[in-house]
């Protein structure tokens, strides 16, 4: 019997994507809301009782809305937004962090954020094992292709931004007053004491990301060297098909346009040559592993199926 399946939001480019990966599986039957129904309350409520697990595609209080909207039902949920990823009685969506386990018993799973994704794989596992200190004040430099920013930020770089006879952005800084949405997720689950410094960045590709961490190592009490970073990183994701660990050193690394997406993130280690600082590089789809990919990984754990399936690695 197909497993009933709701996209709460399935019009955004989040949930469109998520249907791309659904297509042609048979596991899955799909309550779909036309767009006159899509947004009246009713037929949310409707549908997400009728379903055996939802996927929230929504902003941050209409993915709270659909969660009461589901109350009184058995409906299992991952929530794209962020909304839910600190709170009490939901499971982080990052099995290769929390353990499979637990996602595949969860009845409420957040799926992470993109950037926290790629900061969390990179420090999460070093700051659990003592070879980063956990009381470090560490900083983030990262930076996304514009379709993390949703439709707004979409139409903003490809209607507006860019029109013929317009220079267009060429780097958009934002963030600047800190406090970004995703800080809480990075410190909870990487074990800090201290929120990172997040300087998040925007270019005009589509969709790719790299999360770059910079290391002073040899400031930094306790820290291993670089060699003992990525051996340590390798052995955490050894037998993940999604998250690998490389050990070419490139001498740049590049987001490029129209890039066709993934599901899967590759992790770097950089250092100098006498091993006193470090930069880890995490480079991802931020649709992908940061997103819709994400949460098919988690709806195929949670259904007991094999967790790559219709991913594109």
């Amino acid at each position: 019997m197909a497993i009933r399946l709701f996209i709460d939001g399935a019009a955004g480019t989040t949930g469109l994507e998520i249907r791309e990966r659904l297509q042609g599986r048979s596991e899955f039957d799909l309550i779909v809301l036309d767009d006159a129904r899509r947004k009246d309350e009713g037929a949310r409520r409707d549908a997400l009782h009728a379903a055996d697990i939802a996927i929230l595609c929504l902003p941050d209080d209409a993915a709270k809305e659909a969660v009461k909207l589901a109350e009184g039902s058995d409906t299992r949920i991952i929530d794209a937004s962020s909304a839910h990823r600190v709170a009490e009685g939901w499971t982080y969506g990052f099995p290769e962090l929390v353990g499979h386990d637990k996602v595949a018993n969860a009845r409420f799973v957040s799926n992470p954020g993109c950037y926290p994704t790629g900061f969390l794989a990179l420090v999460a596992p070093l700051v659990q094992d003592g070879l980063l200190p956990a009381d470090w004040p560490y900083t983030v430099n990262a930076v996304s292709g514009y379709s993390g920013g949703g439709n707004a930020l979409i139409e903003r770089f490809e209607q507006f931004e860019n029109l013929e006879g317009h220079p267009g952005i060429a780097f958009r800084a934002y963030g600047l007053q800190l406090g970004h949405k995703h800080l809480p997720e990075m410190q909870a689950y990487a074990g800090l004491t201290y929120a990172p410094v997040f300087s998040p960045a925007v270019v005009p590709t589509f969709r790719g990301m790299l999360v770059d961490v910079p290391l002073p190592l040899e400031a930094m009490p306790g820290a291993g060297r670089p060699e003992q970073l990525a051996d340590h990183l390798t052995a955490f994701y050894q037998g993940s098909k999604s998250v690998v660990v490389v050990e070419t050193r490139y001498s740049e690394m590049i987001l490029r346009q129209d890039v066709e997406g993934g599901d899967g993130m590759t992790l770097h280690v950089y250092a100098n040559s006498d091993g006193t600082q470090a930069r880890l590089v995490a480079h991802l789809d931020n649709l992908g592993k940061g997103a819709s990919g994400a949460a098919i990984q988690n709806l195929n754990i949670m259904c007991g199926l094999p967790e790559t399936t219709g991913l594109r690695l």
